[in-house]
């Protein structure tokens, strides 16, 4: 794991995570069980906090990051897509963030919303729990149907999967 203290900010991280190598998290950044933390994705604690429930899954390349002595609070089972850049204050539980998203300061994501790829949530956005939002600028596009949970919630339990299984399966072959 890629775990960095920052001054005195030390990540904690739960059972049965996941944190490659090659992604970096550094200070106070609190991983919760069952959590994958992709290739290259950075959560940076280093001047505001970061916490992330369990289950959780920040995708290849994503950045997290929060203003100073911020604190930014991932629900449960939350997906954040490749590339995502994100400054939010409160992602919800089941919540899904789009590949590419751009979310800025002090925005919040209801439980169940879903963030299309590609979306930009300038500082101060509210998108309400179980709306489907997307484009630049943003919008909402409907409500997060029965369908929807169904896929996110097999494509959450993906990730959770994997992180339990990469400890066992990734070799490296240098």
């Amino acid at each position: 794991m890629a775990l960095y203290q920052y001054g005195d900010r030390i990540p904690r991280i739960g059972r049965d995570v996941y944190v490659s190598d090659s992604a970096r998290v550094i200070g106070d950044v609190e991983i919760g069980d069952g959590c994958y933390i992709g290739h290259g994705a950075i959560l940076r604690g280093d001047y505001g906090s970061i916490r992330l429930g369990a289950g959780t899954a920040i995708e290849e390349n994503a950045v997290i990051h929060i203003r100073p002595d911020g604190l930014s609070i991932f629900g449960e089972r939350v997906t954040v897509g490749h590339g995502a850049i994100l400054h939010g204050d409160l992602i919800d539980d089941f919540a899904v963030i789009g590949m590419g998203a751009v979310l800025s300061l002090n925005v919040v994501v209801g439980k169940w919303a879903i963030v299309g790829e590609g979306t930009v949530l300038p500082s101060n956005t509210r998108i309400e729990a179980e709306k489907f939002v997307a484009g630049v600028p943003w919008r909402v596009i409907g409500d997060v149907q029965p369908r929807h949970k169904e896929f996110w919630t097999w494509g959450k339990q993906l990730y959770v999967d994997l992180a339990k299984s990469y400890p066992e399966k990734l070799k490296r072959l240098d």
